[in-house]
C-alpha cells in the first residue's frame, strides 16, 4: 500500500492566490488599454476613407482635364456615357451633337444685309456634307438576283432565257412597263423639271391665275408631232367584221375622201364598209365569177374600184356612181400572160402596170388605153409614183432602183440598193423627201429623195432590220411620220417606224399575242385617223390612231 499525497501546507496555499491576484490585475489593466485603442483606430479607418474618397475626386478631375484637352464626338460620347457630374459639360455635348447653333435674330439680319441668304445656306451644307460615312457595308454594293420565274413577275420576261435578273434590270424593266401604260414620262417623274416659283413676279402672273381658276375647260391639248417610244391606239372591231372573206385577204385600201374601207380577196370578192370603229356596217359586195383577186384601188376621185386578178389578161372596173362593172378584155399594145400588180398616179391621170421581164406600161386613167412602154433591167418587182406625179421609181429584181421621168418616160437616174439581194417592195413618202425600199433579206432601206437623184450608191438614212424574213410590203401614213413595214411570211410580222427618230414603236404588235397572223397588204385613212392590216384569215384588222383627231 503506497502512502497517501501529502497536503499543501500554508505556505504553498499563500503563494497561488498571489499568483492569481496578479494575473486579475493584469487582465484589467490589459481592458483598459484596449478600450482607450478603440476610438483611436475608428478615427484612422474614417481618416483613410476621406483621403481615397479625395484621391478619387482628383483622379477624375485629372481623367475630365485630359479628356478636354482632346477634340471629337468620341470624347463627349465616353463624358457621357461613362459619367460626367458637370451639367455644364453635358450641355455643350449636346449641342454640339444637335449640329450647328442657329443664328440669332440680330446676326440673322446683319448677315442678311451682308451677304445673300443662298451663301448661308452653302456654308451650312458644307459643314453637314464634310462629314465621311462611319462604315461602308459591302453587301449593299453587290447585285442581287431577283426570281422571275415568281408568278407576280413572269410577265416582265422577254424570253424563257431570263430567269433572274438584277435588281437594276428588273426596275428598268417596271419602268418601262409604266411608261407604256402612260404613254410616256409624265412630266412630275422628269428630274429635270423642277418646281415652280412659290412668289409671283409681279401683279400680272396673279391676275393670270386668277383668270385661270375663274374658268373651266380643256386646258391640256395634244402635241402636234407625234411623239415617239408609245404609240397611242386601241383595237377596233375588224374594219369587214360584217363579212370576212373565205380566204386570204389580199388588199385593204381607205377611200381617199369618204369614211368607208375598201376589201378584196381570193374569194372572187370586193367589199365595201362604212368605218365608224364601232360596228362598220357593210355598205356593197360584189362578186366577180372565177376571178380571184390579186389587187384592189380606188380611183383618185373615189368613183371607180379597179381589180386585176390572178391568172389573167383582163382586169375589172367597177363603176361605184352607176353600180355597173366594167370588163377591160385586153389593153392594145400589152402583150402579157398576166396582169396583176399595178399603180395608180397620186393626180389621177396615169395607170402604170407592171409586166414581165422588166416591161412597164403607163395606160390612160381615162380610156385605159396604152400611152408609153418601159423597160428595166432585168425583172420589174415594184414601182411607186411620186406625189406630184412627175416621176417612178421602180424596183427590179437584182436591187437597183430605176428613177423615171413620166412626161418623157425617159430614165432620170439609177442608183442601187445598199445590201440588197433581191427587191421586193417600195414605197415614196407623201411629202416626197424619202424613199422606202424592202428587200428579200427583210432590211428596209430608208432615203432621201435628194440623194437618191444624185448618187448611185447612195447610204441609208436608216436601215430597218427589225423583221427576219422578206420584206413585202411597205407604205407611209400621210403626215410622214410613220413607215409601216411588214413580210407575209411569219406571224404577227409588222412593224411601225416613227419618223425622223427612225425608232419603233414599242407596243406594236402586242408582246406575246397572235392577232396579226400573215399581214397581206396595209394602209393608213386619210388624215392617219385609223390603221388597218389585212390578214391570210380574211380579216381586215383596224386600229384607232389616238393621236390623230380626224379620220
Amino acid at each position: 500500500m503506497q502512502p497517501a499525497a501529502p497536503r499543501p501546507g500554508p505556505a504553498v496555499a499563500g503563494t497561488a492566490a498571489v499568483r492569481k491576484k496578479k494575473r486579475v490585475k493584469k487582465l484589467g489593466k490589459t481592458k483598459k488599454i484596449v478600450k482607450r485603442l478603440q476610438p483611436c483606430a475608428e478615427t484612422t479607418e474614417q481618416a483613410a476613407a476621406e483621403q481615397q474618397a479625395a484621391e478619387e475626386a482628383a483622379r477624375r478631375a485629372r481623367h475630365l482635364k485630359a479628356l478636354s484637352r482632346t477634340s471629337g464626338a468620341e470624347r463627349e460620347l465616353e463624358e457621357l456615357v461613362f459619367g460626367d457630374s458637370l451639367n455644364a459639360e453635358e450641355d455643350e455635348l449636346l449641342q454640339r451633337l444637335a449640329g450647328p447653333q442657329r443664328l440669332k435674330a440680330t446676326e440673322r439680319k446683319s448677315l442678311r444685309k451682308d451677304s445673300s441668304d443662298s451663301e448661308v445656306e452653302n456654308e451650312a451644307k458644307s459643314k453637314f456634307l464634310s462629314k465621311k460615312p462611319a462604315w461602308v457595308d459591302e453587301d449593299d454594293e453587290a447585285e442581287e438576283n431577283v426570281d422571275m420565274t415568281h408568278r407576280y413577275r413572269r410577265d416582265f420576261m422577254k424570253s424563257d432565257a431570263e430567269k433572274t435578273l438584277t435588281k437594276k434590270k428588273l426596275k428598268r424593266r417596271l419602268e418601262e412597263q409604266f411608261q407604256r401604260a402612260m404613254g410616256g414620262v409624265p412630266a412630275w417623274a422628269e428630274l429635270g423639271n423642277r418646281k415652280k416659283s412659290k412668289r409671283t413676279a409681279s401683279d400680272s402672273d396673279s391676275d393670270e391665275d386668277d383668270d385661270l381658276l375663274c374658268r373651266t375647260g380643256n386646258f391640256i391639248s395634244n402635241s402636234e408631232s407625234l411623239p415617239r417610244g408609245i404609240l397611242k391606239m386601241s383595237t377596233c372591231l375588224p374594219a369587214n367584221q360584217e363579212r370576212f372573206a373565205n380566204g386570204k385577204l389580199a388588199t385593204v385600201q381607205f377611200h381617199p375622201s369618204a369614211q368607208v374601207v375598201m376589201t378584196a380577196g381570193r374569194d372572187r370578192s370586193v367589199s365595201l364598209f362604212q368605218v365608224d370603229g364601232i360596228r362598220n356596217p357593210k355598205i356593197q359586195s360584189i362578186y366577180l365569177e372565177s376571178f380571184p383577186v390579186y389587187k384592189a384601188c380606188f380611183s383618185v376621185d373615189g368613183e371607180q374600184v379597179i381589180a386585176t386578178g390572178t391568172h389573167h389578161k383582163m382586169f375589172f372596173v367597177y363603176d361605184m356612181m352607176s353600180g355597173s362593172i366594167i370588163p377591160m378584155e385586153k389593153v392594145r399594145g400589152v402583150e402579157e400572160r398576166f396582169l396583176r400588180d399595178f399603180e395608180i398616179s397620186p393626180d389621177g391621170s396615169f395607170m402604170l402596170v407592171t409586166g414581165t421581164s422588166g416591161y412597164l406600161y403607163l395606160l390612160s386613167m381615162k380610156t385605159k388605153e396604152l400611152i408609153s412602154t418601159m423597160k428595166v433591167n432585168g425583172r420589174c418587182t415594184a414601182s411607186a409614183f411620186t406625189p406630184d406625179s412627175s416621176k417612178i421609181y421602180s424596183y427590179s429584181k437584182e436591187g437597183e432602183v430605176f428613177i423615171w421621168d413620166v412626161r418623157s418616160r425617159k430614165c432620170l437616174h439609177k442608183f442601187e440598193d445598199e445590201g440588197s439581194l433581191e427587191g421586193k417592195c417600195i414605197a415614196v413618202s407623201k411629202n416626197n423627201q424619202y424613199v422606202a425600199c424592202g428587200s428579200a433579206s427583210g432590211v428596209v432601206n430608208l432615203y432621201t429623195t435628194d440623194v437618191c437623184l444624185k448618187e448611185k450608191h447612195p447610204k441609208p438614212v436608216k436601215a430597218i432590220m427589225n423583221l427576219v424574213t422578206s420584206a413585202t410590203c411597205v407604205t407611209f401614213n400621210p403626215t410622214t411620220e410613220i413607215l409601216a413595214v411588214a413580210s407575209c411570211e411569219t406571224d404577227e410580222a409588222v412593224k411601225l417606224v416613227h419618223i425622223p427618230s427612225y425608232t419603233v414603236f414599242s407596243n406594236f404588235p402586242v408582246f406575246r399575242r397572235k392577232q396579226i397572223y400573215l399581214a397581206q397588204s396595209m394602209d393608213f385613212s386619210p388624215r392617219s385617223g385609223f390603221f388597218s392590216v389585212a390578214n391570210n384569215k380574211g380579216k381586215a384588222l383596224l386600229f384607232r390612231l389616238k393621236h390623230y383627231s380626224d379620220f
